[in-house]
């Protein structure tokens, strides 16, 4: 189904593998990463200050943190003492092809019902 499957925007989906769209989706479907992301793109936070918004531990965040950072959607460097986390704005573009790959894989997908609805019958109504 991949080929057929990103006829849109080619370019961007073709450098991903499938266990990268895996990771990127798998990070995203969680709602705490989420979350995250969206405070990260905003702003670069360290993770004390992330954790202060969650009802779970440092190690909790620390461990979501790493996922998103698999799947490319975060970064995060040393400043001093601290680990600081970045969003990576291209990552939110990135998932934002592909869902658009999908939707245009369903709006054909409808076409095509109801393309297949309209055809006449043998006995010459629709």
């Amino acid at each position: 189904m991949r080929l057929g499957l990103f006829k849109y925007n080619q370019m961007v989906v073709d450098q991903l593998s499938d266990a990268e769209v895996d990771r990127l989706f798998h990070a995203l479907a969680d709602a705490t990463r989420r979350d995250i992301v969206g405070r990260v793109l905003n702003d670069e936070q360290s993770i004390t200050d992330l954790a202060r918004h969650y009802p779970m531990s440092m190690t909790a965040v620390q461990k979501h943190v790493a996922v998103l950072e698999g799947a490319g959607l975060v970064t995060k460097h040393r400043h001093g003492r601290e680990q600081r986390v970045r969003g990576v704005v291209q990552a939110i573009r990135t998932a934002q092809v592909l869902l658009d790959a999908y939707e245009q894989v369903w709006r054909d997908r409808f076409d095509r019902i109801g393309d297949l609805l309209a055809e006449p019958t043998e006995e010459g109504t629709t």
